[in-house]
């Protein structure tokens, strides 16, 4: 396992930006991204060309439910019932189990560092190498029988002797995000192998089916907190990458009738996410996904940036109420968060994302000075965003 920590802890990682147009000029502010981040991300490519495919096969848990070719977690506030090792686990809000196993999830990780820093090189460069690259990861992930992860999360987040998966799990995949969109942004190279390309969709078109339809899809769709915020993020992000029109609108409706009005407070606030033990890192990971759920989703004639509820609520008020806290944490209100308290907060995508959406210098100027390469595990499982010139294309 120790291996797929050090897959992760030597990477550049970047927290940048993306915006829809809301009347402002935005071209400006798109070129300062490319410039403080251009030196991060070939720095990454050139890790990311060194890099063999590694899938879900190559590490496995006798703890699994699953097969070999099954993605499969474990819920990580659960530990072992000191009373007895062989009763089920007990739950510690907040405190991460170390002992839990995390490889497939980290070859998630990775893969998405892989195909997102490609794309955004070959985006700055033009170089077809990179595309080359990024489709033998995707072809061993998603086409290559031997080495394919089955399209679906079935033993995600299990809890030993209580579960073997959970719906909450599905929130392992928002590391897919910057793969699909990595893709998308190569896809007309003439280095395209286009049988993997095709193979690829027809893997995430099968996975957006059984995200829409099956009880622990459902299940997480209607969670009331930051999961509910990540399965319209996933499922949106799928959907435009398969052409998806119909969970496309499901997604729009949804961030307007049911993730802005019932997550988000009068003040801006996320109230399920203050009454956590992680309330500090809770608020910005939600508000970091609803930034990225407008990104994906905004259009000219339906832009989501320029949404707000009949009671004043919008993703502008959102990074109103948190950025304040973000630029000077001192002045946070609550308690300090029981785990990675000193970690957050870094160059947070809801920054710059609503920097450019609301042409806001203020929240770009302290997205510049947060830090743009993480390396603690927790942090980079916590950016929906990691790989931004992809998303600002």
């Amino acid at each position: 396992m120790q291996k797929f920590f050090l897959y992760i802890t030597g990477l550049l990682l970047l927290s940048c930006s993306s915006a829809q147009k809301t009347g402002t000029n935005i071209s400006s502010g798109k070129e300062d991204i490319k410039e403080v981040l251009r030196t991060h991300v070939m720095k990454k490519v050139e890790w990311a060309l060194k890099q063999e495919p590694v899938t879900v096969t190559a590490q496995t848990s006798i703890r699994s439910a699953g097969g070999k070719h099954d993605f499969y977690s474990e819920g990580d506030y659960w530990w072992p019932n000191p009373v007895s090792a062989d009763s089920p686990y007990v739950q510690k809000d907040g405190m991460t189990n170390p002992d839990n196993f995390v490889a497939h999830r980290y070859a998630m990780i990775r893969l998405s560092e892989v195909v997102g820093s490609l794309a955004s090189g070959y985006l700055l460069t033009g170089n077809n190498e990179y595309v080359t690259q990024a489709m033998k990861h995707c072809r061993a992930w998603f086409v290559d029988t031997a080495t394919m992860m089955h399209p679906h999360l079935l033993y995600a987040q299990a809890i030993k002797g209580r579960f073997t998966g959970r719906g909450i799990g599905i929130i392992d995949a928002i590391h897919l995000m910057e793969v699909v969109q990595g893709i998308t942004v190569m896809q007309h190279s003439s280095a395209m192998d286009k049988t993997v390309l095709a193979g690829t969709k027809k893997w995430f078109e099968q996975f957006l089916q059984w995200l829409t339809t099956h009880k622990y899809g459902k299940d997480e769709m209607n969670a009331t907190n930051n999961h509910g915020t990540c399965w319209v993020m996933q499922a949106a992000a799928f959907a435009k990458f398969t052409g998806n029109e119909e969970v496309l609108s499901f997604c729009k409706e949804r961030f307007k009738t049911v993730l802005l009005p019932n997550q988000m407070a009068a003040d801006g606030s996320f109230p399920q996410e203050l009454r956590r033990t992680k309330p500090y890192g809770y608020s910005i990971f939600n508000l970091d996904a609803i930034a990225t759920v407008c990104q994906i989703l905004s259009t000219e004639k339906d832009n989501l940036w320029a949404f707000e509820t009949g009671d004043g609520r919008s993703v502008k008020k959102g990074i109103e109420y948190l950025h304040p806290f973000i630029a000077d944490k001192t002045t946070w209100p609550l308690k300090p968060d029981v785990m990675y308290w000193n970690e957050w907060p870094v160059a947070q995508p809801f920054l710059v994302f609503g920097a450019l959406a609301y042409n806001n210098k203020s929240w770009l100027t302290t997205w510049k000075k947060l830090e743009h390469a993480p390396a603690v595990e927790e942090v980079i499982r916590n950016l929906p965003i990691r790989n931004p010139l992809i998303w600002i294309h």
